[in-house]
């Protein structure tokens, strides 16, 4: 039997299929752009990605490998659709920042509290609640216009099935869904000035609608179904994604909103909860390193070949990877890259080393939040860095656990299927222990990060008001 992941990511959609045992057979991948058309937005063509997920579907449809389907996507994308499903504006997706005031005032008030404590998102750009009160202010002919909010795979499902509906998984995400009550939040759309009805409906993760006797399940979340297609399950087990952007989260049985707002908590299913922190600032700082920095014809890969030659530390070179601003664990909007500590001895290597160290430091602030409450001692490593020795050694020295990975790396896609799994009755014939990679963590690179992580929080601090 053939169980086939769609995952709707933020550069490419994938398809890959599965047996029943996990392994992939047949994989297809279509890819798109980001295009910021104006300061502080970033935007994607809606129909762009539902052809990618379409070409998808055909590849695998004419090797007869498609069976079972069931989704995965990138959360926090909205769109505004009119009566008819056209869509009234591009995909607004998680790198927008044009909401930043919006944010900014809302976060410290009494109520932006009260929406966190009830759905579990931190206010911030990023979120439903914030790009609709944007819309609201900015553009009311659209947001008068609009028949239903939503996001992209509400938008593919709509035009597979011609109904609005979005999982509790990635509902969880908008920040304007009440975790406890798994309906829309009261608070939050009064704020926002809507009801209900214009946003889709919120069914369960292992919902179903069927073209042709094949059934298609609606899925959840990428990050949260990062966790389940890993492994990383409970509280030992902390989940370490990095794509485009990146993630560290921990899934467990119980409700938890940080006093701080520095992480979020978002649902798997109705019972699972999945409690962490995402940045904005994942491999896209890579690249934006290597095209719009060094300007060089050198691959990627042997740009990070070299920067593996360096010291563990970049040499007192330290990066704050805030190219497109931040989510967690600071949630600035306004929060810029910054390097420190250069000096004339610094090479291109260094800068690479620096800015890898960087993007995993920022999540080691997430991570050490979690740590503090729950007791990991192992990390499930998935996403496009995960093919990378030296990245996986890097997290496993700068958080000093063990870091697992599969050698299938799909973890979203895979967590996907095991939903669809679930809603079957169908047990899987996947034994993680049998297919995994460890990597342990080096002790002495550990003390030089434990110190330049301490140096990396006191840097931010002393340079956030002047951002």
């Amino acid at each position: 039997m053939y169980f086939t992941g769609i995952d709707i990511g933020t550069t490419s959609t994938k398809g890959v299929v599965f047996d029943i045992s996990g392994k992939v057979l047949a994989q297809k991948s279509v890819a798109y752009e980001m295009f910021h058309p104006k300061p502080n937005w970033s935007e994607q063509n809606p129909d762009e990605i539902y052809t990618a997920v379409t070409e998808c579907l055909a590849f695998l449809d004419k090797r007869s490998l498609l069976e079972t389907l069931s989704f995965s996507s990138a959360m926090h994308s909205i769109m505004a659709v009119d009566i008819d499903g056209n869509p009234l504006t591009n995909l607004i997706v998680w790198a927008d920042n044009r909401a930043i005031e919006i944010g900014n005032t809302l976060k410290k008030s009494e109520l932006g509290q009260e929406i966190y404590q009830n759905t579990g998102t931190p206010i911030h750009p990023f979120s439903f609640l914030c790009k609709i009160l944007w819309l609201k202010t900015n553009q009311p002919e659209i947001f008068e216009k609009t028949h239903k909010f939503i996001g992209i795979k509400e938008y593919v499902w709509y035009k597979l099935f011609g109904h609005y509906e979005i999982d509790t998984s990635l509902a969880s995400a908008t920040g304007m869904m009440n975790i406890k009550g798994l309906c829309w939040d009261k608070k939050a759309l009064t704020l926002v000035g809507i009801t209900e009805e214009k946003l889709p409906k919120i069914v369960p993760t292992t919902f179903s609608r069927t073209i042709n006797s094949l059934n298609y399940f609606i899925g959840a979340a990428d990050g949260p179904l990062a966790n389940l297609g890993t492994g990383a399950m409970g509280k030992s087990k902390l989940a370490f994604t990095m794509g485009t952007s990146g993630a560290v989260r921990i899934c467990v049985d119980e409700y938890y909103t940080d006093p701080q707002m520095r992480t979020f908590n978002y649902l798997l299913s109705d019972n699972q909860h999945v409690i962490g922190g995402a940045t904005n600032n994942g491999a896209v700082v890579i690249q934006w390193l290597k095209e719009q920095i060094l300007q060089t014809l050198t691959s990627t890969e042997e740009l990070i070949e070299n920067a593996e030659k360096t010291p563990a530390g970049a040499e007192n070179l330290l990066f704050l990877p805030y190219i497109l601003g931040e989510r967690a664990p600071v949630w600035n909007a306004d929060a810029k890259g910054v390097f420190f500590g250069l000096s004339i001895n610094h090479t291109q290597a260094h800068l690479t080393r620096a800015v890898m160290e960087g993007l995993i430091l920022n999540l080691y602030s997430v991570g050490k939040v979690l740590m503090e409450k729950f007791p990991v001692d192992e990390i499930c490593a998935s996403g496009g860095f995960a093919k990378s020795d030296f990245w996986l050694q890097l997290v496993a020295d700068i958080f000093q656990k063990k870091v697992v990975v599969l050698d299938n790396v799909e973890g979203s896609a895979w967590g996907a299927v095991l939903i669809a799994m679930k809603a079957l009755n169908i047990e899987p014939k996947h034994t993680i222990e049998n297919n995994e990679k460890a990597f342990f963590p080096n002790q002495k690179n550990g003390q030089t990060y434990t110190v330049l992580h301490a140096k990396f929080e006191r840097v931010y601090e002393k340079l956030k008001d002047e951002f």
